[in-house]
């Protein structure tokens, strides 16, 4: 995986930060991209102090990935930077919980402009170069909710299953390009979204929400979900394409 330049967006923080710190593990140059300056720097400076002869691999740009043209600025300083982008794993997304009848039109609108728009987007500028070389991985970062109903989560839902399908055709019209695409869909999983959420017991479940446990006993670590990240960008997964793999303890209870 060494000298394979792979962008991340979401990268300051919960799977999009581990997902920067294995794939520097691994030799990978990353291009760290997130909306969020602070944590960005947050993020480089941790890795400065537990990996300082590895660090210099890794260039943060601040980007708001529902911006078109900030998107193709950004993939073009990291090829002039790093090399070309041959790796992009969607990270960024947003949850705005809320039953249905109480979800806003900002909500909706928000929601879906980070979790959907912002991975075409963010996608369609990867693909271009990556299909032009005739090589690359995409892994988009979706939910388990997104496969099974969730109460209170319909709009997050929603758009992560919009993501996950999107990926999959994009993965069929980029095959021929010697381009694969996949999606890793998470379950409940120690990042600050979940905390924020207080979703209760997660491993236990929850009867009132139709909600299962987690089969496994315990809630994700972000590198658990890197690491299935990880496993799809590289040539261990060469024949691997417009797969969704659920990286959730067996909560979906998928046969």
């Amino acid at each position: 995986m060494r000298d394979r330049v792979t962008a991340v967006t979401g990268a300051a923080g919960g799977i999009g930060a581990a997902t920067v710190a294995a794939l520097v593990s691994a030799g990978r140059p990353v291009a760290a991209l997130d909306i969020d300056q602070d944590g960005l720097r947050a993020l480089c400076g941790d890795l400065q102090e537990r990996r300082p002869n590895e660090a210099h691999t890794v260039q943060a740009h601040t980007v708001d990935i529902r911006d078109r043209a900030a998107v193709e600025a950004a993939l073009d300083k990291v090829e002039a930077g790093l090399g070309p982008v041959t790796g992009l794993v969607n990270v960024a997304g947003v949850l705005r919980p809320s039953p249905v009848v109480s979800t806003t039109d900002d909500d909706w609108a928000a929601t879906f402009a980070v979790n959907t728009t912002g991975v075409f987007v963010a996608c369609r500028a990867a693909a271009r170069r990556m299909a032009e070389r005739g090589q690359g991985a995409i892994v988009t970062v979706g939910s388990n909710a997104g496969g099974v109903p969730r109460t209170g989560m319909a709009a997050y839902a929603a758009s992560k299953a919009a993501a996950a399908h999107f990926t999959r055709c994009l993965g069929l019209e980029l095959a021929p390009h010697g381009v694969r695409c996949n999606i890793v869909s998470p379950g409940s999983t120690d990042t600050p979204m979940l905390r924020a959420l207080g979703a209760g017991d997660v491993v236990e479940g929850d009867l009132a929400s139709f909600r299962t446990g987690i089969p496994l006993g315990r809630v994700a670590d972000p590198r658990d979900v890197a690491e299935a990240v990880l496993f799809l960008l590289s040539e261990k997964a060469r024949h691997i394409t417009m797969h969704e793999l659920y990286v959730d303890g067996g909560a979906a209870l998928r046969a």
